[in-house]
């Protein structure tokens, strides 16, 4: 109970941001239904033989839905990542500066 009531003092002030701000929602159903996808390949496929395997599967999903979301060609973006001499970030997924 006291680890509970630990975290609400320390998130009191984010718990309840959708009543201050219109634009965000009060519920993570946007964020659920934009891995769904992913989680169903995972059941239907048996799910991954390795830690690294879910992980690269993460990663990949994650950016294939970005690219996605910013109306990018997610092949295109993959394939300029895998072309780049050094680990890098897709340019088209980078975030602009504010």
């Amino acid at each position: 109970m006291q680890r509970f009531a630990k975290h609400l003092t320390s998130e009191w002030k984010a718990l309840f941001t959708f009543l201050r701000k219109p634009a965000v929602d009060a519920t993570n159903w946007r964020a659920e239904q934009a891995i769904r996808p992913a989680v169903v390949t995972r059941k239907v496929c048996g799910g991954n033989r390795s830690w690294r395997g879910a992980a690269t599967q993460q990663t990949l999903a994650s950016v294939i839905r970005t690219a996605c979301q910013r109306q990018h060609n997610p092949h295109t973006v993959i394939v300029g990542l895998l072309r780049s001499r050094s680990p890098t970030v897709a340019p088209e997924l980078r975030r602009p500066a504010p």
